[in-house]
């Protein structure tokens, strides 16, 4: 497998539902050895985009490919790995049931070992499914996902559920598939966890691309900066500044959303002499998505006046 090989990509893609435009004519590339993080508003087109790679939709016009081929294809299904938000599995069953009977789907899968301790659920093995908590059913899940040695997989929010110490156990399961040459497609609410594992971001929003690129590239198409201080400026007074977008307090810092960072700063030393613990940053993925999303949504209602 060459580095950085295109593993899957959509072409032109436009899907509609009736009078509902899914996707707009997007092109999009998943690449080995890359997690990408495909982020967007609920209805953006990232479910249909995925649906369209996987091979259960076909597009309305351009082409979806999967290794080069069909992804209807058995052959190219056999190089992916899928974990949806929400899975129906016999509940009777247990976990090492259902991951022998996964694996025995692939012609080179994991041995059962080997997956238990990725997806971390070795001391699950012996217990029906439905038996187990949600979060250990996301584990299980998980391990269904990764059993068959996909050079592709597709997680769909899969920390849902999860608690604090598993996220973390699953991440790093998932840095080290991509470590291997691996390709990861992530969609998440969870938008530190894009921030953590991203190598790109594509952010759909009415089934366009609107923004691609990593997380710092991404960052830096956001003029805004946020400032963090120690004051006893009122945050009524700061958030009627001219050049202030946005201003709260949390933990009793006061923060500030603005693009003129260096006018304000200036102002609140001014106004404050006793100003501590002054803290200046580039926009969080989070702040960037929202931004992009906005000026999407913006730019569509210009165009329908």
């Amino acid at each position: 497998m060459t580095s950085n090989a295109v593993l899957a990509r959509l072409v032109g893609v436009r899907k509609a539902y009736g009078a509902v435009r899914a996707l707009d004519g997007i092109d999009l590339e998943v690449r080995a050895g890359e997690l990408l993080a495909l982020l967007g508003p609920n209805g953006a087109g990232k479910s249909t985009a995925i649906t369209m790679l996987l091979g259960l939709l076909r597009p309305d016009a351009g082409r979806a490919e999967l290794f080069g081929q069909d992804p209807q294809r058995l052959a190219a299904r056999r190089g992916i790995g899928v974990m949806l938000q929400q899975a129906e599995l016999p509940p009777t069953l247990k976990v090492g049931e259902l991951v022998r009977l996964a694996s025995s789907y692939y012609p080179a899968p994991r041995t059962l070992e080997e997956t238990a301790a990725l997806a971390g659920v070795a001391d699950l093995l012996a217990r029906p499914y439905g038996k187990l908590s949600g979060g250990q059913q996301r584990r299980v899940q998980f391990a269904l996902a990764i059993c068959g040695r996909p050079r592709l997989l597709f997680l769909d929010e899969p920390s849902t559920g999860l608690d604090i110490g598993a996220r973390q156990a699953l991440w790093a399961a998932i840095r080290a598939l991509v470590a291997q040459g691996n390709a990861v497609v992530l969609t998440t609410h969870y938008l530190e966890e894009a921030e953590a594992l991203a190598d790109r971001v594509c952010v759909l929003a009415r089934g366009a691309v609107v923004s691609e690129g990593s997380v710092d590239a991404l960052r830096a198409r956001i003029a805004r900066k946020r400032v963090q201080c120690a004051t006893r400026l009122p945050l009524a007074e700061v958030a009627a500044w001219p050049d202030v977008a946005e201003a709260g307090v949390t933990h009793g810092r006061l923060w500030l959303a603005t693009a003129q960072p260096e006018a304000v700063v200036r102002r609140l030393l001014e106004r404050d002499p006793a100003l501590a613990a002054l803290e200046v940053r580039a926009a969080g993925l989070a702040e960037a998505f929202t931004e992009l999303t906005r000026d999407a949504a913006a730019a569509d209602q210009r165009e329908a006046a």
